[in-house]
């Protein structure tokens, strides 16, 4: 039985919970403590489309793994990360499963639900939500809907269109497909890429491959550093205990990261000459040439930088094990890969590093009062909360600093929300632009000039919309928002309530508060 010919549910064979959350990757089950931990007394239910959990971390099987981000800020605050501050893919999933199993979450796990509708009812205050799982329908009904299922396509890779790809007769593959199972010890193996996939995966297949080639459209940042924290090491050396170190740790780095965004913008020449050196270093090669494979076009954190600890990339390079080519793609051949300027890369495995496409919201369709939404016509409230759009908020983290950092800044947005909802008798909740916002101007997600990577200037048009004023969009400033975010003004003209601003609300409901 497919979704297209599933026996609709009755009303009466819901579930009903007052919050639901989308996803059960790092943003839902950290958004699952919050509620637990802050809204007690709310029932809560978990949609994972997959048969566990982990999302980004589940999906990715790719060789050598591992976080681009150090776990001190992408763990969660309340949870000590205790290890390599860059992490396996098999680690984070132990450290996620050691948080569900501690705090209980597993119990509101609905594993193997594919959602295929959600729909909002004025008249009822509530979403419906359609999903199927084991090829039958089920619905689940809510007072809130948190989204929580990620940015990206987990099933569908973004594969250019390359001429002759049919033609090519040995093995392809794009890394989010990785099949982990596959033999490459010995095998030319090609990597079409140069972002975070391929500095992972490169120095991964160096170790047992016979060469490896990455070919890149264009060079990326690189950032070298031993894998370990001096800090860290030095509290724990001294008996600090562990929550301290990781709120210590996790300050410190924090700092050094504000510091580093900011010299990108207002120095990057002299930014990129101290990656140099730190490439240098740990290359082992003191005349380590940089022209033209490893000079970028664009400034720094323009796009993320790719991490490297131990500079292992380069270090596959300088070996010799490691070939980089900088060119496009004419064709592919029987053999392998022809560039534009003629050279013939052959290659027995050909693994595609290209990134993934974007998808707002899980590609789910979405209704409000029997209207689909179309997230483009929105706007967007601090990138959390769109316009038209009621009792939802959809997480969606930092590309400069840890995603986790917003799961716990969202986490005590949305449960602040809920409690004075509840206070003030409330049972619906949109943002809308306030008389002060009339001829703001209404512009694409985010400025090309301060985040461009290619899956989101390839989906820019499917983003909702923001607003030339900070409430209005979502500026990628871990370090602004975290002081915003705490002062934001839950009875500002900017939040209805039951479809009218808190300051038409009955004076007893406000004082209820």
């Amino acid at each position: 039985m497919t979704a297209t010919t599933l026996v609709p549910v009755a009303a009466s064979e819901s579930t009903h919970v007052d919050v639901l959350i989308v996803g059960a990757g790092i943003s839902g089950i950290g958004s699952a403590w919050h509620l637990q931990q802050q809204c007690p007394g709310k029932s809560y239910a978990i949609l994972e489309m997959k048969a566990t959990f982990g999302g980004t971390w589940d999906t990715h099987k790719y060789p050598g793994v591992r976080s681009d981000s150090d776990l001190y800020t992408f763990g969660y605050r309340f949870k000590p990360w205790i290890g390599a501050p860059i992490a396996s893919g098999e680690e984070i999933l132990k450290y996620m499963g050691e948080v569900i199993e501690e705090n209980g979450i597993g119990d509101h796990i609905r594993y193997g639900h594919r959602i295929t509708a959600c729909r909002w009812s004025s008249a009822d205050n509530r979403w419906t939500v359609d999903a199927v799982a084991k090829g039958e329908p089920v619905r689940f009904t809510a007072d809130f809907l948190w989204m929580c299922q990620g940015y990206y396509d987990h099933e569908t890779p973004y594969i250019p269109d390359w001429p002759g790809l049919s033609d090519y007769k040995g093995q392809f593959v794009h890394a989010q497909l990785w099949d982990p199972a596959t033999d490459y010890a010995g095998k030319r193996v090609l990597v079409i890429g140069s972002g975070a996939t391929a500095a992972t995966v490169v120095p991964a297949f160096a170790e047992k491959a016979a060469h490896v080639t990455m070919l890149q459209r264009s060079p990326t940042y690189f950032f070298c550093s031993e894998n370990r924290n001096e800090l860290a090491d030095r509290l724990r050396e001294v008996g600090i205990d562990e929550p301290t170190v990781h709120r210590v740790v996790r300050a410190q780095i924090m700092h050094d990261q504000d510091q580093l965004t900011r010299r990108c913008r207002t120095e990057p020449d002299q930014v990129f000459e101290e990656l140099k050196e730190l490439i240098r270093a740990f290359s082992g090669d003191p005349d380590f040439a940089f022209e033209p494979h490893f000079t970028p076009k664009y400034r720094p954190w323009q796009q993320r930088l790719a991490f490297c600890p131990e500079g292992d990339i380069f270090k596959a390079a300088t070996a010799g094990k490691l070939t980089v080519v900088t060119e496009t793609i004419d064709r592919f051949t029987e053999t392998g890969v022809r560039t534009a300027s003629g050279e013939e890369i052959e290659a027995d495995l050909i693994v595609a590093a290209t990134g993934f496409n974007l998808s707002v919201m899980g590609g789910i369709p979405f209704e409000v009062d029997g209207v689909p939404v179309d997230w483009a016509d929105t706007v967007t409230y601090r990138g959390m909360m769109m316009t038209g759009v009621p009792n939802m908020a959809w997480v969606m983290g930092y590309f400069r600093a840890s995603w986790t950092l917003r799961v716990d800044m969202m986490g005590d947005f949305v449960c602040r929300l809920l409690n004075h909802m509840d206070a003030i008798g409330a049972k619906k909740v949109e943002v809308a632009l306030r008389p002060e916002d009339e001829g703001m101007a209404i512009l694409p997600w985010i400025e090309a000039d301060n985040f461009n990577p290619g899956y989101l200037m390839r989906g820019l048009e499917a983003m909702p919309r923001r607003g030339d004023k900070p409430e209005w969009r979502h500026n990628q400033d871990y370090w602004a928002e975290k002081d915003a975010f705490p002062e934001i003004d839950l009875d500002d003209a900017a939040f209805l309530y039951d479809g009218k601003p808190a300051a038409a609300l009955p004076a007893e409901s406000v004082a209820a508060e």
